[in-house]
């Protein structure tokens, strides 16, 4: 296994560098018959693309998607469907300084060490470059689960570095560059050009969110629904902790206030961020991601290079302050691609079991 392949009957397999020719997926398993072209997924990809704002890399890449196969006569065929995104703003010799060194904090030591040797063009394969093919293919999973279950995905960053970000309404966010659920942002935004005036960087807390999820997807033990979306969550790139519904919090809960009474209007809270057992309740899917610093900054920092000796190194380049400002469609993309596969899991095993109880429960909130 190489670690670029997500999911079982809804199958994703991510290829390309963040400096090659061009990056893209081939989704394996999607059902025939669902209207599908690039303006489909070219929305999400223009969510999530470099450039967009000052607080962002300035790499200046379109992202168009091209469809290579998988669609005919714009619906989709059963086959594989090939995602291809060019890249076009590549600047290589911006990391010839780091080829024979290791930046503190990033995978070229790790990567190093497995193959031999590493791509250091913009990180190669561990670049964050590589998140726009897993939200091109997520793109496709939310079209299937909004048209089959009106599953809806949505995601906001809760949390700038040291700045908690309060929720004033998925209205806003839209509305601003951090995709943060509040009208004034005047804060963040001076938090980082302060931030990049130091050369350096800082972390993020995002939110992510489905609604409208059929009751039951996942299965016990090791296949739990909550367990396959913090394991492709974690494969997102700085991602360093996962939490489901109430997460840590539930620690300092007592069982009378964290189980989820059941009322015959529904839920009557969601601490358990919609999932029961590893199943699927049918309330909100609640999740949220803790994401790391990014570690390719101008501050200059002891390290060592191939031959272990003591290096000073000091990363030029096009490179996010804060990965997290572009996290939101990612987070949503990945969901999307779990939810999917277990529907589809779901359906092949248990498509003839009745409803045991009354109406899909959702929240009374």
């Amino acid at each position: 296994m190489s670690g670029s392949t997500l999911g079982t009957l809804f199958c994703v397999t991510n290829f390309g560098e963040s400096h090659g020719p061009a990056i893209g997926c081939v989704i394996d398993g999607c059902p025939p018959g669902m209207a599908l072209d690039a303006a489909d997924i070219q929305h999400d990809l223009d969510r999530r693309r470099p450039g967009t704002s000052r607080h962002v890399t300035q790499r200046n890449e379109p992202d168009a998607v091209e469809i290579l196969s998988g669609v005919y006569e714009g619906r989709t065929t059963g086959t594989p469907i090939a995602l291809l995104i060019r890249n076009q703003d590549q600047r290589s010799k911006d990391y010839g300084d780091i080829a024979l060194r290791f930046r503190p904090g990033h995978a070229d030591y790790t990567y190093w060490h497995k193959y031999g040797l590493r791509d250091p063009r913009g990180g190669g394969r561990s670049s964050a470059r590589l998140t726009a093919p897993t939200v091109a293919a997520g793109s496709v999973a939310k079209k299937w689960l909004r048209e089959k279950f009106g599953t809806q995905l949505r995601a906001c960053m809760t949390q700038l570095g040291e700045l908690p970000i309060p929720f004033e309404g998925w209205e806003h966010v839209a509305q601003n560059p951090f995709f943060a659920p509040v009208a004034d942002v005047a804060r963040y935004e001076a938090y980082m050009d302060e931030l990049r005036k130091a050369h350096d960087s800082c972390g993020a807390r995002i939110r992510v969110q489905a609604s409208g999820v059929p009751v039951g997807l996942g299965a016990p033990l090791y296949d739990k629904l909550d367990a396959d979306i913090a394991y492709a969550m974690m494969g997102l790139n700085a991602v360093k902790g996962v939490e489901i519904g109430d997460g840590f919090a539930s620690v300092a809960q007592r069982g009378s206030v964290h189980g989820d009474a059941l009322m015959p209007q529904g839920f009557a809270s969601n601490h358990a961020g919609g999932m029961l057992g590893g199943l699927s309740t049918g309330q909100d899917i609640e999740v949220s991601l803790a994401i790391k610093p990014t570690s390719s900054i101008l501050t200059p920092r002891p390290s060592i290079d191939i031959h272990g000796e003591p290096v000073e190194v000091s990363t030029r380049g096009r490179h996010d302050p804060c990965v997290g400002i572009r996290a939101a469609p990612i987070a949503e993309a990945l969901l999307a691609l779990v939810l999917m596969d277990h529907a589809l899991l779901h359906r092949a095993q248990c498509a003839d079991v009745r409803q045991a109880v009354g109406p899909i429960p959702g929240n009374m909130d």
